[in-house]
């Protein structure tokens, strides 16, 4: 365990850091400054599922809401880098969301305004685009504007497949 890479993407990282959970109004999400331990997670997810049997949890959490539920790269492309892999919301009552179809998308969620605990709950207000996390994300993507409907109809898309997951998994 004391040799895992807990390093977070240096984009995710950068965005993080720009402040936007502690400065987001309403907002109740938690961003971790590095990945949780996969032994933990790993822990995590068969409690989750109900499988004590469940082997090694399919994600990276790098955050969690305030009610304990995680949110993290699910890891659904062996070996694919992991800022391609889908990102998801496990929620502590079994909610269960896919928040972006990767980390490009979750970065134009955030500067849009968006954070991803609202993809959940649903956004409630007009949102505004932040300047210093359009940058993030444009230099991530190349992309000069992605429209939050679009991250998350993308998102939506593949829903599927991570709910096929658990139910395989859960008891």
């Amino acid at each position: 365990m004391q040799d895992e890479n807990r390093t977070l993407p240096a984009a995710l990282a950068a965005a993080h850091a720009e402040g936007f959970s502690a400065d987001h109004d309403g907002h109740d999400f938690e961003p971790y400054d590095e990945f949780m331990w996969s032994d933990e997670t790993g822990q995590w997810w068969q409690s989750w599922t109900g499988n004590p049997t469940a082997g090694a949890a399919p994600f990276r959490v790098f955050g969690q809401d305030g009610s304990g539920g995680l949110a993290a790269f699910w890891l659904r492309v062996p070996d694919a880098p992991i800022e391609t892999q889908p990102i998801v919301f496990l929620g502590s009552e079994g909610e269960l969301h896919l928040i972006a179809s990767n980390l490009g998308d979750y970065l134009w969620l955030l500067a849009n305004g968006v954070g991803p605990i609202e993809t959940v709950d649903g956004i409630h207000r007009t949102t505004t685009p932040i300047p210093a996390l359009t940058a993030i994300a444009q230099l991530c993507t190349g992309d000069r504007h992605r429209p939050v409907a679009t991250v998350i109809d993308a998102a939506r898309a593949e829903v599927h497949a991570l709910i096929s997951l658990v139910d395989t998994t859960s008891r």
